[in-house]
C-alpha cells in the first residue's frame, strides 16, 4: 500500500448516498447484492454490487447512508457504477463505512 498526498486525494470522488433498493445477485461468483444508491439531485441514482450479505440483510440496508467511490466496474454482465466502501474484518466480512450523522445525499468527503 501507498499513502497518497492531498492532491491525489482531491482527485477521488467519494460521496455519501442512501440505499434505496437491494436485490439478491445470484449470478455473481460470490454471493452479494445489487444495490441502488441515491446520490442526490445532481448525481442521481447509481447501481452497485456489494458482497456485504455476511453482516447485512436487505432490510437492514434499506435507508442506510453509505460512503461511495464514484468509479465504475464491470462484474460479469452487471456494471457497478459506484463502490460502496467498508472495512475488512479478520474473517473477510465487510463492515460498511457510514457517516455517524445524517447528511445530504451527494455530499463530498472532505
Amino acid at each position: 500500500m501507498e499513502n497518497i498526498n492531498w492532491n491525489d486525494f482531491t482527485k477521488v470522488e467519494i460521496r455519501v448516498g442512501t440505499i434505496i433498493e437491494v436485490k439478491d445477485f445470484p449470478e455473481a461468483l460470490k454471493p452479494g447484492y445489487k444495490i441502488k444508491v441515491d446520490l442526490g439531485e445532481k448525481i442521481g441514482i447509481k447501481r452497485s454490487s456489494a458482497q456485504i450479505n455476511d453482516l447485512y440483510t436487505k432490510d437492514e440496508l434499506l435507508g442506510k447512508q453509505v460512503v461511495v467511490n464514484l468509479s465504475a466496474k464491470k462484474i460479469g454482465s452487471f456494471t457497478s457504477e459506484c463502490l460502496i466502501t467498508g472495512f475488512y474484518r479478520e474473517d473477510k466480512s465487510v463492515v460498511l463505512a457510514v457517516p455517524d450523522k445524517n447528511i445530504k445525499n451527494g455530499s463530498l468527503l472532505a
